[in-house]
């Protein structure tokens, strides 16, 4: 009997694939409040982010967190949803915000809060606009079409070149997984037994197609699960 497949370990919630407390308790969304006025307090940063959190005091008195940008410092002002406020790390709505301007933490949804472009040194712009919808850039050149009413703020994510240092050890990877509680090392499927897993075997290569039935058993369901199609594109 070989052993479990990583979707059917990670299913049955093993200590191995909860979070480690403390990693990700902390909120990094936009207030909910329209025209408000916040200074830097605090900048830190905090296991399960790749880039620095600033924490912010609003002119009610109360705090709040966000993505610290390059060039931020303790004492400067953030502006939210402001006119004509283009100060570093204030959030606008996409429909004031200038074309190539950098921004990042953006709304998919008008009040989600932000979700894209929220890793260390990252940052989107905006390409062109049309009747309400704006298209942004993302770092991977794909282009995606928002709402003009989705929220972003201004400047490039603090933290940039973590990954040029190279990591030299297995060792230093070991730790870097640890403390957000990564499953690492990872093992191919081809390099293992063919009881562990329906690529395992001698032969060092699949053996057989990568796509799998949507109704596959766990055992099974490995790949390109419920493919739509496989193999080179034509261009």
């Amino acid at each position: 009997m070989g052993k479990k497949l990583k979707q059917q370990r990670r299913g049955k919630g093993s200590v191995a694939y909860r979070k480690l407390p403390g990693t990700f308790d902390i909120s990094v969304n936009y207030p909910q409040v329209e025209n408000k006025v916040g200074e830097v307090i605090n900048i830190f940063n905090h296991t399960g982010h790749t880039g620095p959190i600033m924490e912010v005091l609003y002119e009610d008195f109360s705090t709040g967190y966000l993505m610290a940008p390059e060039g931020i410092s303790i004492g400067d002002k953030i502006y939210i949803n402001k006119d004509n406020s283009y100060s570093l790390g204030s959030v606008l709505p996409l429909s004031k915000i200038v074309e190539g301007t950098p921004i990042y933490n953006i709304e998919f949804k008008p009040g989600d809060g932000g979700k894209m472009i929220r890793s260390a040194g990252s940052y989107a712009f905006i390409s062109t606009r049309d009747e309400g919808k704006v298209t942004v850039t993302l770092p991977s050149k794909v282009q995606v079409v928002l709402s003009d009413k989705c929220r972003a703020q201004l400047g490039v994510i603090a933290g940039g070149g973590r990954k040029d240092q190279p990591i030299v050890k297995a060792g230093k990877n070991h730790y870097i997984k640890h403390a957000i509680n990564a499953l690492w090392p990872v093992n191919r499927g081809v390099k293992m037994s063919p009881v562990d897993h329906p690529f395992g075997g001698k032969q060092h290569h699949k053996g057989k197609s990568s796509m799998t039935s949507r109704n596959a058993p766990p055992g099974r369901k490995v790949g390109n699960i419920a493919a739509r199609r496989i193999g080179r594109k034509k261009r």
